[in-house]
């Protein structure tokens, strides 16, 4: 899940106390809706399905044979389930999968312990174990220029040659004496939203032309992995920078192990403690042992598909699903294995109480989301297109769940296109008030962001991104080493497969799809001349 999530969560819950559903509301399908939730709260497999996503095949970076087994786990426990159809759908990535298989590190002198890491992705394995002395590099200082750039590589090329670099300095974290609510509720949304005019930003004043065109941070950070392997520093250490320690270890920019150095991303307390016995002026020896692998095949990449076949208007297709990749810090549990967990179940409760969907109900188990929504991009512009170039299907698609924010129960829904589509899913949702199900807002924001739903907004279709209660996502478990199975509540995860089936129940049999944006009312994308 991409971090633009938080601030669309918020803009959402803020829409959606307006449209507050009304208590006993006449249920348009009680009798299906009773069997759902009697399958939803009495037979629940979604734990089980974490389980193994988890705990077996965790954790599942793109590009990973763990990945790919998890989906082959998925599409076998979809036929057992009696889908009508299960497939991986290709689709060209260009880069090798990395898997780390081995890391340890130790602090050798001045006293002994262990470390606490973890390593960044699509780097290079050490050369066994290595034992050397620690050196401290800070950032550059002064202007972002190559002039000065070259300047402090010329400072430290002697410097970090057999050594151990610890690169910067280490991120001093408050204590928090306010920590964030786990549950949303109207009123702390009113607080925090009502009334607040938006602040126009200030123009900058006008500053004469630089002598010399200033680096971007990321031309910087390009040039200083450079630095590392040609003056042969041995390994990098980053601090994770967050307390308790919490790490977020994401990946070399380029996917190219040849590019960097072995790097590790170190817990802030121990890379803090490393800097201080430094500072005393201790010669620090480490010791690290990594081992990781590289896996050409992983260039091609894979969403997994399951189907149960509609009827009447088996052409006709709703979809819902999640995106199965995650980072290799934890076993990736609230991102995203438990959002691919209960919308399988979802379409499992359909297919246990026998509905016979007059659409086909299609599960989709995304790759590539957290490098930036490319399974599911390639899959809207593979099969649907776009409103600017539609294939046959485009007029034939009736709507797409996505769940991505955790294991917070759903509170809501936004639907790409006019308001009648959001009154049409609020509609279905309205029994559920007693599961804490607000209601649905709709959207027209075509910009691409958040999670995979929105690849489907950017095609001009209706993408359904659901709201979720935050509980201990953006705090403690959003791509951190504590992403694990023990941060499920079970009780949140069976409320929200009880609604989104009968959400995806409502649209598979209503006589006609989603209303939709017309021609003229759809917003143009982004640099589009239409």
């Amino acid at each position: 899940m991409r971090i633009m999530k938080s601030a669309w969560a918020f803009a959402l819950l803020t829409a959606l106390l307006f449209q507050t559903v009304a208590a006993n509301p006449v249920e348009k399908n009680a009798a299906v809706n009773a069997k759902i939730r009697d399958e939803a709260m009495k037979n629940s497999q979604i734990m089980r399905t974490l389980h193994f996503f988890t705990d077996v095949y965790g954790p599942r970076l793109t590009g990973s044979p763990k990945l790919v087994k998890a989906g082959e786990w998925a599409m076998k426990q979809m036929d057992e389930w009696g889908f009508d159809k299960t497939e991986m759908d290709p689709w060209e990535w260009g880069n090798e999968g990395w898997e780390n298989e081995r890391a340890s590190g130790f602090l050798v002198s001045p006293v002994k312990d262990s470390l606490v890491f973890e390593v960044l992705a699509w780097t290079p394995s050490t050369n066994g174990v290595i034992k050397a002395e620690a050196v401290q590099l800070k950032f550059p200082s002064g202007p972002r220029t190559q002039s000065n750039l070259d300047k402090y590589f010329a400072e430290w090329k002697d410097k970090v040659k057999g050594k151990i670099v610890v690169f910067g300095n280490p991120r001093k974290i408050p204590v928090n004496f306010k920590p964030p609510g786990k549950r949303l509720d109207e009123e702390t949304i009113k607080a925090r939203f009502e009334g607040r005019p938006r602040r126009p930003r200030p123009r900058p004043a006008a500053t004469p032309e630089p002598a010399e065109r200033p680096l971007s941070f990321r031309e910087i950070l390009s040039q200083m992995d450079k630095f590392f392997v040609e003056n042969g520093a041995l390994l990098r250490i980053n601090d994770a920078g967050m307390g308790h320690g919490m790490i977020r270890a994401f990946s070399n920019r380029s996917f190219d192990s040849s590019t960097v150095v072995p790097t590790v991303v170190m817990r802030n307390e121990d890379f803090g403690r490393i800097t201080r016995l430094m500072a005393d002026g201790n010669k620090v020896e480490l010791e690290f042992n990594i081992k990781n692998k590289i896996y050409p095949e992983g260039k091609t990449q894979y969403n997994v598909i399951g189907e149960i076949k509609g009827t009447d208007k088996a052409d006709e297709v709703i979809m819902l699903g999640g995106h199965l990749d995650s980072w290799h810090a934890a076993t990736g549990a609230t991102d995203n294995g438990i959002g691919c967990a209960v919308m399988m179940e979802a379409a499992r409760i359909l297919k246990a109480i026998d509905v016979k969907p007059r659409r086909t109900i299609r599960v989709a188990l995304w790759s590539g989301e957290e490098q930036g929504l490319l399974g599911s991009q390639a899959y809207v512009e593979k099969h649907f297109g776009s409103a600017e170039n539609p294939k046959p299907a485009y007029y034939k698609f009736g709507g797409y769940f996505n769940i991505d924010s955790g294991t917070g129960r759903a509170r809501g829904m936004s639907v790409f296109g006019p308001k009648e589509a959001a009154s049409i899913l609020g509609e279905s949702t309205k029994p559920f008030v007693d599961l804490n199900f607000v209601g649905v807002a709709n959207t027209t924001s075509r910009r691409l962001g958040g999670s995979d739903h929105t690849s489907f907004n950017r095609a001009g279709l209706p993408g359904i991104g659901v709201l979720q209660d935050p509980i201990e996502y953006f705090t403690h478990t959003w791509h951190t080493n504590l992403d694990t199975y023990e941060r499920i509540v079970e009780e949140d995860v069976k409320a929200s497969a009880t609604v989104i089936a009968a959400a995806v129940y409502e649209l598979a049999m209503r006589d006609e799809l989603l209303p939709r944006l017309s021609k003229e009312e759809m917003p143009k994308l982004a640099g589009s001349r239409q």
